[in-house]
């Protein structure tokens, strides 16, 4: 058994721990935070947090988009509020492939007299850990049995716990389904998280590696910016829309496309998981053709990411579709 195979084991059967500390943070401050990133991001912005048990607080992490004028994508986030909005802001959890584009955007957009984005993500790390004994580990070694597992496993995607009075660096535990066993990305300083992490792996949890988490995120469905989604994409095509965008909500940049697509249009092209049976996992941009492999297939998508998948028992793929297209699909 490889060692990628021993992790993904672990991931799915008992507990594997990931290293997220490449992802961006940041911190927006300012006299008026929230208000100025309502013109930036796509969806709504977080609630402050409220006492969730004796010595504990939390508070709900919302997703968005942020996008050019003509509708494009400069990148995807997580926005969490940790306190006070006027003197503790919001954090921001970028993937690295949208940090350059997303501090250029903020530059652009952000008057510095109201609002201010500070890269914290030097001192800051993220761990994610995932499978079935996740919620019991976190909750005795990061929330101190404040929290009970059970608790933890009834999380909506996006809701965190932390102990103390302040979420402001505290270990925040944060439910996510960015892979499909229960999973939890934990947040903070660096010297906490990795005093986190060395007490999960001497509990035994293995640590794992890009190519795990790439195949439990393929096979719950979810893109990734940077790979699945990029700058000639709109929220819609991805099927982000429905997570990342807020239709009752005031003026944010790309909303006329985004409305418009809603209420007049539709897209050409969508990305789904597509099924590809027992052949190698085809590199990004592999066409694929619909009617089998002949002279008469017609082309009808093209991969951004596949993997042989043990959940499914074949290969499996993220591709963009062409809109219209139904039957079973081949790469060539």
């Amino acid at each position: 058994m490889s060692a990628s195979d021993s992790a993904y084991g672990a991931a799915t059967e008992s507990a594997a721990v990931f290293d997220r500390s490449a992802r961006t943070r940041l911190v927006v401050r300012g006299r008026a935070p929230g208000q100025m990133l309502k013109g930036v991001l796509t969806g709504t912005l977080p609630a402050a947090p409220a006492p969730a048990g004796e010595g504990v607080l939390g508070g709900r992490a919302t997703y968005h988009a942020v996008l050019t004028p003509k509708g494009m994508m400069i990148t995807d986030l997580w926005c969490l509020r940790p306190g006070d909005e006027e003197h503790d802001g919001f954090v921001l959890d970028v993937p690295e492939a949208g940090r350059e584009g997303l501090l250029a955007h903020l530059g652009r957009f952000l008057p510095p007299r109201m609002a201010k984005g500070e890269d914290v993500t030097a001192d800051t790390a993220m761990i994610t850990v995932v499978g079935p004994e996740a919620p019991s580990l976190l909750s005795r070694l990061a929330l101190g049995l404040r929290v009970e597992a059970a608790e933890l496993s009834a999380l909506e995607e996006g809701e965190w716990r932390c102990v103390g009075p302040s979420a402001v660096d505290a270990l925040l535990v944060v439910r996510t389904r960015e892979v499909w066993p229960e999973a939890f990305d934990v947040l903070g300083p660096v010297r906490v998280v990795s005093t986190l992490q060395r007490a999960l792996e001497a509990s035994g949890m293995p640590a794992a590696g890009a190519d795990v988490w790439t195949t439990l995120r393929v096979e719950a469905g979810r893109p990734a910016f940077g790979v699945d989604m990029d700058d000639s994409t709109i929220p819609v095509e991805a099927g982000i829309h429905e997570r990342a965008i807020d239709y009752k909500k005031g003026c944010y940049t790309g909303q006329e496309v985004i409305v418009r697509i809603r209420d007049r249009g539709h897209v050409n092209r969508t990305l789904q998981m597509v099924h590809l049976g027992d052949v190698a996992p085809p590199t990004a941009g592999t066409e694929l053709f619909e009617g089998g492999v002949g002279p008469e297939a017609k082309p009808a998508g093209s991969v951004t990411s596949a993997v042989r998948s043990p959940l499914h028992g074949e290969t499996v793929a993220l591709a963009y579709v062409r809109r219209g297209v139904e039957g079973a699909l081949a790469p060539r």
